[in-house]
């Protein structure tokens, strides 16, 4: 297994169906409630374990889904409410070094739970127009509101997977 990509890099070059994008707001939705069943029984030297060798602790891991969760929920408003605005970046692995992400990781859990609640409910109101608006990403060039919802599917998956891999690797 790639512990850096235990569950592959996001692929998806077919249409992006209502069923499609259903299936992925639901994962969306679904996200904080198996993360907080991911790590309700490790302690803090398990929170700061590191999930690879080079990799973010659980704890930052935990603190990067917050993050970068709540940049995408504005991008999506941008885009929404924007004509193909450009977006701004930001450097994770150096917010990843804040103060923050050494607090308890139930302030980012919860922030994950009532985020996620506003952002599905944003996510099930698109309509078929919505879907095709763009943002403009300095890196990644321009990318659907549709594709982008595949997209943070496959993120929470992703960190997800970091978490439990490492588990099941420990025993935890």
């Amino acid at each position: 297994m790639d512990m850096k990509y235990p569950i592959g890099t996001f692929q998806f070059d077919d249409e992006i169906t209502s069923s499609v994008s259903s299936v992925w707001i639901n994962e969306i939705e679904d996200l904080p409630r198996l993360l907080r069943d991911a790590v309700k029984d490790l302690d803090n030297e398990q929170l700061d374990t590191a999930y690879r060798f080079g990799g973010w602790t659980v704890r930052q891991v935990i603190h990067h889904l917050a993050d970068s969760h709540m940049n995408a929920y504005v991008r999506f408003k941008l885009a929404l409410t924007e004509e193909n605005p450009v977006i701004k970046p930001y450097d994770e692995t150096t917010w990843a070094e804040l103060s923050d992400y050494k607090l308890p990781i139930d302030t980012s859990l919860l922030l994950l739970e009532t985020l996620h609640k506003r952002w599905t409910n944003l996510l099930r109101s698109l309509t078929p127009a919505d879907m095709e608006k763009t943002f403009i990403h300095p890196d990644s060039g321009e990318v659907s509101v549709g594709k982008n919802i595949g997209i943070y599917a496959w993120h929470g998956r992703h960190h997800l997977a970091h978490i439990t891999s490492l588990c099941n690797r420990k025993g935890w």
